[in-house]
């Protein structure tokens, strides 16, 4: 039986290394491809993790040549693809308002967007695909405008992130509602906090004021989704314990 092929973008840090390492890790049936702006440190994550079951590829979400690059690779290595995981991402707080805009729309919207489109004809010649994006709870519109929710007033310069996370799921619901009845099963995931550096490098924001949880959280609910533990939820807004609200 021939591996389930997973591809992850920006898979060379944060939650997409954890993911890729948690997957390959835990199971043997997945192919897990590594995905990365640079091909060098799609590399060296491949070797940090030292697994027989990863590949690595060249991809850059605002490249629309290296998108489509990538998936003609996939396409002539594996024919097919099983799992996508629209998981790169920025948080850009520029002082510049267009700035950070453009910013955190071309990489958490437009990107996606179009990988997902690259990828969704190699997706569909699985028995099983799953789309899965790597949202964030700060894109719920529901929370957002809820004065009783905790991030309700977030921190500064942040609404240019909350607008592009609650346009990914919107993209991810339109996904489901034109190709879930030809099988795709979709999902947006919540991560919750993290320690990443998408907050920035210092040890305060990395680790949230010491709130933020490991990577190989939200990874771990990445793997239940693509084991088919969360089916009964998909077309949905989902963290590791259960439902978001839009």
């Amino acid at each position: 039986m021939s591996p389930r092929i997973v591809l992850i973008t920006g898979a060379n840090a944060g939650i997409g290394f954890a993911t890729a390492k948690f997957i390959s890790h835990a199971c043997k049936d997945f192919h897990v491809i590594i995905a990365s702006r640079s091909l060098d440190k799609a590399q060296q994550a491949l070797n940090d993790i030292n697994s027989d079951n990863l590949s690595t590829i060249q991809l850059d979400v605002t490249n629309q040549s290296s998108i489509q690059q990538a998936a003609a690779q996939v396409d002539q290595q594996f024919g097919r693809l099983d799992v996508l995981i629209n998981n790169a991402g920025i948080m850009s707080r520029d002082d510049d308002i267009k700035t950070r805009m453009q910013a955190n729309m071309d990489v958490n919207v437009v990107g996606p967007a179009v990988v997902a489109d690259a990828f969704r004809p190699l997706l569909l010649r699985s028995q099983n695909p799953y789309s899965i994006y790597v949202s964030s709870g700060l894109g719920s519109l529901t929370d957002a405008a809820d004065p009783t929710s905790p991030t309700y007033n977030s921190f500064s310069n942040v609404e240019a992130y909350r607008a592009s996370k609650a346009a990914l799921n919107m993209l991810m619901i339109q996904e489901y509602a034109f190709f879930g009845t030809k099988g795709l099963k979709t999902f947006a995931l919540d991560p919750g906090l993290v320690r990443t550096d998408i907050r920035g490098t210092s040890e305060e924001a990395r680790t949230g004021g010491g709130a933020a949880q490991d990577p190989e959280v939200p990874a771990q609910a990445i793997f239940d989704i693509i084991q088919g533990q969360r089916d009964a939820d998909v077309g949905l807004f989902v963290h590791k314990d259960g439902v978001c609200p839009w």
